[in-house]
């Protein structure tokens, strides 16, 4: 069972898991860090996947905001991004990603990252599309 001993930003993990993935020392600063762009990447990486199947098709990434890094993430901590929807618009997608980590062998859990992103449905030519229902 895990536990949380870093005390969590929200209650828990809120919405679908998008990507499950591990921090692998080739993705650390020379202080041995995470990048948070690594972190910021694999957030789009989930928001895109959820976005897509949301909108029955391809989207891009058209902007992030209020993002916030809460904690840091360490190598070997598995990460395991959390997707919402929260607006549709016509032709957009605008999705909550939260970031949780497990720590290392210890099985603790905590919060690190979250952000909006907002995807815009584009057909084959790359143009904006119209989202069915």
């Amino acid at each position: 069972m895990s536990h949380t001993t870093e005390g969590p930003v929200g209650e828990g993990p809120v919405g679908e898991v998008s990507i499950r993935t591990i921090a692998m020392p080739a993705d650390t600063n020379p202080a041995g860090d995470i990048f948070g762009g690594w972190l910021m990447s694999q957030m789009d990486l989930a928001g895109g996947t959820f976005a897509r199947y949301r909108a029955h098709g391809r989207v891009a990434t058209i902007a992030v905001d209020g993002f916030s890094f809460h904690r840091p993430v360490f190598v070997g901590d598995e990460l395991t991004c959390y997707c919402t929807e929260e607006r549709r618009g016509k032709t957009s997608i605008t999705v909550r990603v939260a970031a949780w980590v497990r720590r290392g062998d210890t099985g603790e859990q905590a919060q690190v990252t979250e952000g909006l992103f907002t995807f815009v449905a584009i057909d084959d030519n790359r143009r904006k599309r119209m989202l069915s229902e």
